[in-house]
């Protein structure tokens, strides 16, 4: 635990907590003396791997399943967790997936799964944070905002990607999802920003990294010279989730290594 948490008091939700980005994310807003929601739609036991390691570092957290793009199951996680922390705080808006195909060649049902888990998710967990925000107001003693959204988007919802036309898309209404949610919000003091991971270690994308030839083809596109850990979110998510980003609302925070300087045209293209 932090000896000074930055979020002392305060309650997060972590959607798609029980792996990767989201673990991490969970850990760090932990670490920094919040209250945590685990959420996870798959594998409990992973979720519950990440409470007991919160736990173990001296922090709180449960776990909770809910399906984000299922209107009914994000209401009962909401009412969950305000029965064991009497409110929310922090929503960190991170459940997402791909279903990758040749544009020709995606269906329907798999164009539909992406928009709906990435798109819709993020949108039915706001709502249902904002309806918590309005209704408690600021709470000075946690916090200068009445509460804190971060949306978990991508370098994609810049940078196009050919053969994940509906990530590339989901992705991209993240950003004007935020964008409109923090213009409407801010005036009643309700802070929306996003986050937009580059290249992450992690299961999603194991393939570009595993092996030492796929590693050094993705660190072409990235000019730090190498891969983002789950972690370099977590401080990131915490930053945006305290008081010390207070000034903060509407904007993307870039964690990409320098993937969005175009590194191709480093020589002159």
């Amino acid at each position: 635990m932090n000896l000074n948490p930055k979020l002392k008091g305060q309650s997060a939700l972590v959607t798609g907590a029980n792996s990767g980005i989201g673990m991490a994310v969970a850990i760090a807003l932990a670490n920094d003396g919040a209250n945590v929601v685990v959420n996870y739609v798959s594998h409990p036991e992973d979720a519950e791997a990440v409470v007991k390691q919160i736990e173990n570092n001296g922090g709180n957290a449960i776990a909770i399943k809910a399906d984000v793009s299922k209107e009914d199951e994000v209401s009962g996680m909401f009412q969950q967790m305000f029965a064991k922390y009497g409110t929310i705080d922090i929503l960190v808006n991170n459940a997402g997936l791909q279903k990758d195909s040749p544009f020709e060649n995606m269906s329907l049902a798999d164009w539909q799964l992406v928009i709906n888990v990435n798109l819709t998710g993020q949108f039915l967990c706001a709502r249902e944070a904002v309806k918590e925000f309005l209704k408690r107001g600021v709470v000075h003693e946690r916090s200068m905002a009445a509460g804190k959204i971060i949306c978990m988007s991508s370098v994609h919802q810049v940078i196009p990607w050919a053969g994940h036309v509906n990530y590339a898309a989901s992705k991209g209404g993240i950003d004007l999802l935020m964008k409109s949610m923090a213009q409407e919000l801010a005036p009643k003091k309700i802070r929306v920003n996003s986050i937009g991971p580059g290249a992450i270690k992690t299961h999603i994308n194991e393939s570009a990294w595993s092996t030492p030839e796929a590693l050094n083809k993705l660190l072409t596109l990235i000019p730090y010279g190498r891969i983002g850990e789950p972690e370099d979110i977590g401080k990131v998510a915490v930053w945006l989730a305290s008081d010390e980003s207070d000034y903060l609302t509407g904007t993307t925070i870039f964690a990409d290594g320098g993937m969005l300087l175009y590194p191709g045209f480093s020589t002159n293209g």
